[in-house]
């Protein structure tokens, strides 16, 4: 027992530590806080967005992808990211960009967490959703909230790499919404995945304005500077778990003394519930059309090889 205890000593870390000696995430995010930015100067034009875009080639060709699918090309192929931005429409670009940023670093198995490779990103998604459906509510702008929720579970990826990197094996066991594996990983590391995943998003460069209501998403109130933001990730978490329960277990009932000051009843709440779920049937069919493309897109490269083979 005694040798165990050293050895886990020996792996002290911390969240800046976790984050620094991180390899397998792609450091594609950096794009985001820019592209807020341009959007929200009303100088900024098309090309400066579509040049910001081409910077990373997985995340234009994820573009690409959704500027072709069925759900916008309307049998017309698009052959340019500007092409599928001016397609998709300037308003819509962020959401999209999000998307395949966030593509690139939630979809992967999470061995210490017992998660498939598409349960996390399809969390993240119902859960940017859900901000968004309430940023109104919040007075907080629909972006800001859509990037928060999409990232919300940035920092169990970075947890899983150091688990991976190190040969820990600790495994986290979840008590389901509001605290999830919280309490656990705060017992194994002295520290959980919120406080990673805001130390993650600043290493990415994201203003603290996405960066804290992420570290403070499961005790909402405990901070001054960033409570409003912390609360509606925490409120859209629990939407998307009423939406997306895991293993079928409903959430436990939403404690409305978390809303104190926001105009949105339990009745309210329950209809935004109803709104993301048909919202994110929406995206499902989208994102479905999108893996179809990539499907064909993959079955005819490995046609030409073959010809090329034979010749």
């Amino acid at each position: 027992m005694t040798a165990r205890f050293a050895a886990l000593n020996s792996l002290k870390t911390t969240p800046d530590e976790i984050v620094r000696q991180l390899h397998s995430l792609p450091s594609a995010p950096r794009v985001l806080p820019k592209l807020k930015r341009l959007l929200s100067d009303g100088n900024s034009t098309i090309s400066e967005v579509v040049n910001l875009v081409r910077l990373d080639p997985g995340m234009a060709a994820r573009v690409l992808q959704v500027g072709n699918s069925a759900y916008y090309s309307q049998g017309l192929r698009c052959y340019t990211v500007e092409e599928a931005v001016g397609r998709v429409g300037y308003d819509q670009i962020y959401e999209l960009v999000a998307h395949a940023v966030a593509s690139q670093v939630l979809v992967r198995p999470l061995l210490a967490y017992g998660m498939e490779p598409d349960e996390l990103w399809e969390n993240s998604i119902a859960c940017a959703v859900a901000a968004e459906h309430l940023a109104d509510r919040f007075n907080i702008d629909r972006d800001i909230a859509y990037t928060v929720g999409l990232f919300y579970g940035v920092g169990l990826t970075a947890i899983d790499d150091w688990v991976g990197r190190t040969k820990t094996k600790f495994k986290f066991v979840s008590k389901g919404c509001p605290l999830e594996t919280c309490e656990d990983e705060r017992t194994k590391l002295g520290f959980h995945n919120a406080e990673v995943g805001a130390a993650l998003l600043r290493h990415w460069e994201f203003p603290v304005v996405i960066s804290e209501p992420v570290r403070w998403q499961y005790l909402p109130r405990a901070t001054a500077a960033h409570t409003q933001l912390a609360t509606l990730l925490h409120t859209a978490k629990w939407v998307r778990t009423c939406v997306r329960p895991p293993h079928g277990n409903v959430p436990l009932p939403f404690d409305p003394s978390i809303l104190r000051g926001v105009a949105l009843s339990t009745a309210r709440l329950k209809e935004i519930v109803s709104e993301v779920a048909a919202h994110l049937k929406d995206v499902g069919h989208l994102l479905e059309e999108i893996r179809v493309e990539e499907h064909k897109h993959a079955a005819a490269i490995g046609e030409r090889a073959v010809a090329a083979a034979r010749t």
